[in-house]
């Protein structure tokens, strides 16, 4: 299933412009107004992003602190922002820097800020009360030995050897695993639940291990940790969540979480709503995969702008705003569904129309000379920065001489019938200024076309002729001597193909990776009246994209430009054309 561009343009608000319908409702909101009407957990509604420090955010995250933060928001709740770190193998300081920068940078504040090894003693307690009450043994097997006896899908696990031990012996065993005793693998402290249960996450889980590791926060107070569904269930529970909303993938784990905070004591805990995440076309949303693209040289770094990251898409130029009209038209649902990637670029685009001023950019420059123009002079055209669909004013100053710069793509020596810029013989406008004629193709020793030769009509200044004649071709243009020379990185997306997954046998993901994902245009030109702007501003360049001057290379000596999304349907003609 898709969801196209065309489904969800009709439905979005005008970027740039707020709002006046109410927040759109979906089964999520449904139940936690129903839990407000009435009261359900005696206590307003307590949501939280519950990320692990293990990687950097990327767009599926995004629609998790849209959620998350829109029902606290909408509904005078709270929502925490707490880190799952029970893995001091794979954390790190900067994970966690970095997702507190993210969250901000989207547009939204936490009410708390929690780790889950904040909890690491509360956790241990539980623990010794689930021997306590039978509920809990130590197992001594190792991890092949505990697979194999938890049976299959058709077949029911069996008991090990060590299942029946006693609540002492327990108790004695998870005290000295605390304490330090014993090696890494030689112990795991499991629930005793069920070795025939229908879902086998149920069949006696894994709460506690053992890991002589180094905690980014803990240090080395701690040689045993929790496993993930020990500690992310009981966690929502300590902090009073009321409503735990998960992706699809952890639909099975409700069971065990249900069965932890029931064990542990909590009265009225969380309940665990489960929605789909986000599946993007030409796009990875995996932090394990999108952690090998880095560490394989693919991208140059988590900001790398072709990484659906939130650090890369805020080093390409996407605006928060986007992101979070593109999370609230594709909604959330139930069911899988992939979406397609120009619904997020039309969110990007919509936003950038209305927001950003237009200039004038050459990236494949070709010279063209006036010859009837006065050799030396000068002169300044007046051109609007904002077209007039856009409410906002402005205009910049353009200067106008004998030898310009057009894009080589903008000429053809021969034509088809209906290519309306510069040929042989033919007129076209120049954007803001006059009309032009090609009268010769200069060329070079290898037959290159490496200037062309014109006149303009002084009388077309406006545009527009005065005996009426009608041209058809509009093209864009820089004045050679004054054009600022600038570096230009069009990004594409990442992969070639809508699920980068889906390649013959004995291939994977990287097998997808698009080569064109990044072209580099060393020398291209720009109107001089960007010379001045902050570094991370933002344009379009007319009839060829959206861009921002890159934050990490650019500098007022040599703008670096990043393109942030092309115009319209630029991908499917350039798809058609190669």
């Amino acid at each position: 299933m898709h969801l196209s561009v065309s489904a969800v343009s009709d439905s979005a608000p005008e970027a740039g412009s707020e709002s006046t319908s109410a927040p759109r409702r979906d089964f999520i909101r449904e139940m936690v107004a129903d839990d407000v009407a009435n009261g359900h957990f005696g206590r307003g509604p307590a949501t939280r992003f519950p990320p692990e420090p293990n990687g950097f955010l990327h767009m599926g995250h995004a629609k998790s602190i849209c959620l998350n933060f829109g029902i606290a928001k909408e509904f005078g709740g709270t929502c925490n922002l707490r880190f799952d770190d029970t893995n001091p193998a794979t954390e790190d300081v900067r994970y966690v820097e970095a997702i507190q920068r993210d969250v901000q940078w989207l547009g939204f504040e936490w009410d708390g800020l929690y780790y889950a090894s904040d909890y690491f003693e509360q956790l241990y307690d539980i623990a010794e009360s689930l021997v306590l009450k039978g509920k809990a043994y130590v197992d001594s097997q190792n991890e092949e030995e505990i697979r194999a006896g938890r049976g299959t899908v058709t077949t029911a696990g069996t008991p090990g050897p060590y299942r029946d031990r006693t609540v002492q012996e327990n108790l004695d065993l998870l005290r000295r695993m605390r304490a330090g005793e014993f090696a890494d693998g030689t112990h795991v402290l499991r629930a005793k639940i069920d070795l025939a249960h229908v879902n086998m996450i149920m069949r006696d889980p894994l709460l506690l291990r053992i890991r002589h590791a180094h905690h980014y926060r803990r240090g080395n107070d701690w040689c045993i940790y929790p496993l993930y569904d020990f500690a992310h269930g009981l966690s929502d529970a300590i902090e009073g969540i009321t409503r735990s909303l998960c992706t699809l993938e952890f639909k099975d784990s409700r069971e065990i979480y249900d069965w932890l905070v029931k064990e542990a004591g909590f009265e009225n805990p969380p309940t665990q709503i489960e929605f789909a995440r986000l599946e993007l076309d030409y796009t990875i949303l995996s932090k394990r995969k999108l952690l090998r693209l880095v560490n394989e040289g693919h991208v140059t770094g988590w900001d790398d702008p072709r990484m659906p990251t939130l650090a890369g898409l805020r080093r390409r130029g996407v605006r928060p705003e986007a992101i979070r009209e593109f999370c609230e038209t594709i909604g959330v649902a139930r069911k899988d569904a992939r979406v397609e990637i120009a619904a997020f670029e039309h969110a990007v685009r919509n936003d950038l129309n209305m927001e950003v001023p237009r200039v004038l950019c050459v990236l494949n420059p070709l010279k063209v000379v006036l010859t009837n123009y006065p050799e030396g002079q000068v002169e300044d055209l007046d051109a609007p920065s904002f077209p007039h669909d856009v409410p906002k004013t402005g205009s910049r100053s353009m200067p106008f001489s004998r030898e310009l710069y057009v894009d080589r793509d903008d000429f053809m020596e021969d034509p088809p019938k209906k290519f309306y810029r510069l040929a042989p013989g033919k007129e076209v406008r120049l954007r803001f200024g006059y009309l032009i004629t090609c009268n010769e193709v200069v060329k070079n020793d290898a037959g290159d076309v490496i200037e062309l030769r014109c006149t303009y009509d002084p009388a077309t200044r406006s545009g527009q002729a005065p005996d009426g004649r009608k041209v058809q071709g509009t093209i864009h243009w820089v004045s050679a001597a004054q054009a600022l020379s600038c570096e230009v990185r069009v990004y594409d997306r990442l992969f070639s193909q809508p699920d980068p997954d889906a390649v013959p046998e004995g291939q994977d993901f990287i097998s997808a990776l698009n080569p064109h994902s990044l072209v580099v245009i060393p020398d291209a030109k720009i109107e001089p009246s960007v010379a001045n702007d902050p570094i991370g501003s933002r344009y379009q360049f007319e009839r060829t994209g959206y861009f921002m001057s890159d934050v990490e290379s650019s500098t007022p000596e040599k703008l670096v430009f990043n393109r942030i999304v092309g115009m319209r349907d630029s991908w499917a003609k350039e798809v058609k054309k190669g």
